[in-house]
């Protein structure tokens, strides 16, 4: 039985990948109308995740200082819940080479614990899909004088388009006060989580869900 739900989530990782892999081969890089009117050159990069937060039926936003970006895949470098001893004896390093934060950790959809991505995501333009329908242009904007950075994605996209339901993504940090929100408390029944679907609660964490968008290219410069 569990050799199966392995060999399950093992086939959703590649299913996952090659998805992801199938949409960057059908892009090239030519100029792309972005929603400010301009037209900008993409260029194809190798597959990058956002972690995004907001409305999912919304065609811009503020708060992208929030948001982070996976410059690799962060699933297969990912450790499983029940490696969680293992973790904390090599002193947080995980075998990727990241460093876990007990007070800053984060899952995804088969229970792996994640590295952080890096945040804030930069300002700029990438091309995002949730590799379903929809391709769109997101613009990054500069901070504000608040320190407040809008998104916007074009051609009247949503967050929920350019989302890629399977893969599933929360950030946990311990409760007002509390100081118990550990992976160990995470139950490894709960996974692996539907597509779409919220990321289960850890006893003593503040969970945090996260949409995750595919990165297939960036904005370049002519």
């Amino acid at each position: 039985m569990m050799s199966t739900l392995r060999g399950t989530q093992q086939l959703s990782r590649r299913a996952c990948l090659a998805t992801a892999l199938l949409v960057t081969i059908g892009i090239v890089a030519q100029p792309v109308q972005a929603a400010d009117g301009s037209k900008t050159k993409f260029t194809r990069i190798s597959t990058q995740y956002i972690a995004a937060l907001g409305d999912p039926g919304a065609t811009s936003g503020h708060g992208a200082q929030l948001w982070g970006l996976w410059p690799l895949d962060p699933g297969p470098r990912g450790v499983k819940l029940n490696r969680y001893q293992s973790l904390k004896t090599s002193d947080g390093v995980a075998p990727a080479r990241w460093k876990f934060d007990e007070t800053d950790w984060w899952l995804e959809e088969h229970g792996l614990i994640m590295e952080q991505p890096t945040v804030p995501l930069p300002p700029g333009k990438y091309l995002v899909t949730g590799a379903r329908k929809v391709t769109a242009v997101l613009t990054i904007h500069p901070a504000d004088s608040h320190g407040d950075r809008r998104w916007e994605l074009d051609q009247g996209a949503t967050l929920y388009d350019v989302t890629h339901l399977a893969c599933r993504s929360a950030r946990y940090t311990p409760t007002t006060g509390g100081n118990s929100c550990s992976p160990a408390h995470a139950k490894e029944t709960a996974f692996p989580v539907a597509p779409g679907g919220a990321m289960p609660p850890v006893e003593g964490c503040t969970k945090q869900d996260y949409a995750v968008l595919i990165v297939i290219g960036v904005g370049v410069e002519d």
